[in-house]
């Protein structure tokens, strides 16, 4: 009895160590990332951690996870629903709503190019270092999904769909039986995100020699690049940084006083009150309503604050250059002008390219 005890122990042993020298994981492909031409000639490489590289089917899980309601509290609010595509993947109201009906205090910040923010702050105080990080807050903010990691967790492993879809996208997890993280459900999402790109506007043709500018537009264009308008140092010039960001936080003059202290709630310096991270110019049209509160709901109210509305405040950027008389002072020509412009920042195919869609 004792020898065939031991026989059947020794099968199992060989049998056991068959199978995990048998076992092959899943071969995923590289995901190869359609950089804009203007993007190669101007802008650095993409920041894409070795951590975290693009695979077809991490972000194909990424971007299933950005519409799905499952990681929220009570299964009702995805990332999308703050940050449509419509609306060049912002809100179209001033504060989001999340799942108990409360909201928040800060506009929803349009995604797209962030794989070029280079110095990886996100949100309009900067309190998330990389994409990864980013995509791990929303899901346990009590004003947002409102809900825990365990359950979030809990949930997508009791779905045979997304099972399936995490061994395939991280396949070297499912040798550890740990195939469904946290830290993997922000990689995919991150993933997805870097792959939201805006670079097809009439400025971008224009540059590319494809369209015409107005003369309008033109001298917009110009007015954006000299003291009447006095908007490149923040914003970059176009021939240099087709971002339309450098991706700095600053006091643009919006308030002496602050309700919201912005960067300096993440860096506790009293320097940084009421400094928020410098938003892009990109596809103004859809992403309304302006500013890290969203209190200007038109375009003309963001350029008449630059031209007469400018508020001094000990932290106010040295860049505000005309603070002293309020701002640049433009006149009603220079302001249609400079309007003129800005809207060839439109890239309208962006809200319609099926690669973002759900």
């Amino acid at each position: 009895m004792k020898n065939y005890l031991y026989i059947l122990f020794i099968i199992a042993i060989i049998s056991c160590k068959s199978d995990s020298e048998s076992y092959v994981p899943y071969q995923n492909t590289a995901y190869i990332l359609a950089i804009p031409q203007i993007f190669a000639d101007k802008l650095p490489n993409p920041v894409i951690p070795n951590s975290n590289p693009f695979t077809v089917e991490g972000v194909a899980l990424g971007k299933k996870l950005f519409y799905d309601p499952i990681l929220s509290g009570d299964g009702t609010q995805s990332c999308a629903s703050c940050h449509k595509q419509v609306d060049g993947f912002t809100d179209d109201v001033q504060f989001s709503v999340g799942i108990d009906n409360i909201e928040g205090n800060r506009n929803s910040m349009p995604l797209f190019n962030m794989a070029w923010n280079l110095n990886e702050k996100f949100f309009w105080d900067g309190r998330s270092i990389g994409l990864e990080s980013q995509a791990l807050d929303p899901v346990t903010n009590v004003v947002e999904m409102h809900n825990t990691w365990q359950n979030a967790i809990h949930d997508l492993k009791n779905s045979s769909v997304y099972q399936d879809l995490f061994n395939k996208a991280f396949p070297e997890q499912t040798a550890m039986d740990t195939n469904i993280t946290k830290e993997l459900v922000a990689k995919a999402i991150a993933q997805f995100e870097r792959t939201i790109i805006s670079a097809n506007s009439k400025f971008d043709k224009y540059l590319n020699g494809e369209v015409n500018l107005t003369v309008d537009e033109l001298e917009g264009f110009n007015i954006f690049n000299d003291e009447r308008g006095d908007c490149f140092h923040c914003h970059g010039t176009g021939n240099s940084n087709p971002l339309w960001t450098d991706n700095i936080f600053r006091n643009n003059g919006l308030d002496a006083i602050f309700t919201d202290i912005g960067l300096e709630e993440v860096t506790g310096d009293p320097n940084d009150r009421g400094k928020f991270k410098t938003p892009s110019l990109r596809n103004l049209v859809f992403t309304a309503p302006y500013m890290h509160d969203g209190r200007f709901t038109t375009l003309d109210e963001v350029i008449n604050h630059y031209s007469e509305g400018v508020i001094n405040s000990s932290t106010i950027d040295t860049q505000m250059l005309f603070v002293a008389q309020g701002g640049t002072q433009m006149s009603t020509l220079e302001k249609a002008q400079l309007k003129a412009f800005l809207l060839t920042l439109t890239d309208n195919e962006f809200i319609t390219n099926p690669d973002f869609q759900e």
